[in-house]
């Protein structure tokens, strides 16, 4: 949906307006399109004293294409700053990050990208380096808040141990226009056991060979969902209810994909969407749990079969789905669980309260299974979509879709290939240290944790 609002701020009266009255002014934000340099200028690197990912860093980006240089020139504008603080072992030791950002920060393009590498604060050598580690998070959200008007991001990755070769993914997605709308985000690495990558052949199709499974695949955020797994070289199976059957079939046409129709709370659903990637594929690499309702009702007017499909749809249906997949050992080794939650499941909202409880489960599915499947090299993770424009937001009333798109950093509303670009990160067979995450693709949205 078009966002008028922003379209008047970017003329030349809108401009004058909007700055005069100090209104939201959201910027143009930049993304990526497929055959352009995953970073269109240079990343600047610094370290504080003790750290450990300096050399590494230099050839994690080297290797991903994207130039890097460690001393900054005054004259010259970067795409990129990327701290290393994984040497701070105590508050006083913060100081260093505020040496190196306060210059730099002045050098930064529009569009650009502030990363901060830690260390986890459960893994910390000490007392003081677990309080110090933690603060990192308190300054990335607040320097995404200072940055966001430019269009630029702020996030910080905590790196566990084991997990200094395992950035590349994570780095590319953060430096790069593919997160565009992820800002004020902690991304943790390591939280569970650690297994080795797939090797990527073509880095330009990451998932060639691989096999996902997308449910609620027909339209809005599945198919863009469907189209960026395929553009990175994944076979799609795409899901969706049979009275959506008609869309399901001309999107998985264009994608030489295959179709489920099914409906996924029906009681034999496992078994018949288990023996159709069988059938098909032999078994799946990437499942997306992206199917998902609504039915919006104050709490005292709630009925009780409106509640029960919301949250069997969201949480139930996953893990019947996920549990024969597992059970029938057709998810494989190395495979990804990627499930959908939201703002609403973390900050909770008016009138929400059945969506709120389904995508909060959605959160607890993958705190659960994240370590009881780690052993077998999956991963399990959640994106949490603010404010996106889908065709539901044409049904919002004017004053709650224009608060839900001003009320973020980067004030304007995400979009689908927002939230798609987040499922092919995890996806990537590079993603292997990311378990047990829920990263919100919000454009940093004042709301939420």
């Amino acid at each position: 949906m078009t966002d008028r609002y922003q379209s008047l701020a970017q003329n030349p009266i809108g401009k004058f307006i909007v700055t005069n009255l100090g209104l939201p002014n959201p910027p143009v934000l930049e993304r990526w399109t497929e055959g352009a340099p995953l970073v269109k200028g240079t990343v600047l690197i610094g370290a504080a004293p003790g750290s450990t990912l300096g050399k590494k860093l230099n050839a994690t980006l080297k290797s991903s294409g994207i130039e890097a240089v460690g001393v900054r020139a005054d004259s010259k504008k970067y795409k990129g700053l990327v701290f290393d603080a994984t040497g701070i072992s105590d508050t006083a030791g913060l100081a260093a990050m505020q040496q190196f950002f306060t210059p730099a920060m002045r050098s930064l393009a529009s569009n650009g990208r502030l990363v901060v590498i830690g260390t986890l604060p459960e893994q910390a050598e000490s007392e003081t380096a677990a309080i110090a580690q933690r603060a990192l998070e308190g300054f990335v959200r607040s320097a995404g808040k200072e940055i966001g008007g430019n269009g630029s991001t702020a996030n910080l990755v905590y790196a566990g141990q084991g997990t200094e070769d395992a950035l590349t993914s994570t780095l590319e997605f953060l430096l790069s226009p593919k997160s565009a709308f992820v800002s004020g985000q902690v991304i943790r690495l390591g939280l569970t056991e650690l297994v080795d990558a797939d090797p990527v052949a073509d880095p330009s199709k990451p998932l060639a060979g691989k096999v996902a499974l997308i449910t609620g695949a027909s339209r809005g955020l599945g198919a863009a969902m469907a189209r960026t797994l395929h553009r990175d070289g994944a076979d799609i199976v795409g899901l969706d209810v049979p009275a959506l059957k008609d869309d399901l079939d001309a999107l998985m046409s264009e994608l030489g994909g295959t179709s489920i129709a099914e409906d996924i709370t029906a009681e034999d659903a496992p078994q018949v969407i288990a023996k159709a990637l069988k059938d098909a594929h032999g078994g799946v690499d990437i499942v997306v749990h992206n199917a998902g309702i609504t039915r919006d009702k104050r709490l005292k007017n709630m009925k009780t079969e409106n509640w029960n499909l919301v949250i069997d749809i969201s949480v139930g249906a996953p893990q019947r789905i996920t549990a024969e997949l597992l059970d029938q050992k057709l998810l494989r080794k190395g495979g990804r669980v990627i499930g959908i939650s939201s703002i609403a499941g973390i900050a909770g909202n008016n009138g929400q309260t059945s969506y709120g409880t389904a995508k909060a489960g959605v959160i607890g599915f993958v705190d659960d299974l994240s370590k009881r499947v780690a052993k077998d090299g999956i991963t399990v993770n959640a994106i949490a979509p603010g404010f996106i424009e889908t065709d539901m937001v044409k049904t919002m009333p004017l004053g709650i879709r224009e608060a839900g798109r001003r009320l973020s950093s980067l004030s304007q509303g995400g979009q689908p290939i927002d939230v798609a670009e987040a499922i092919a990160w995890y996806a990537n067979p590079g993603s292997s240290a990311i378990s047990g995450n829920v990263v919100r693709v919000c454009g940093q949205a004042l709301i939420g944790a």
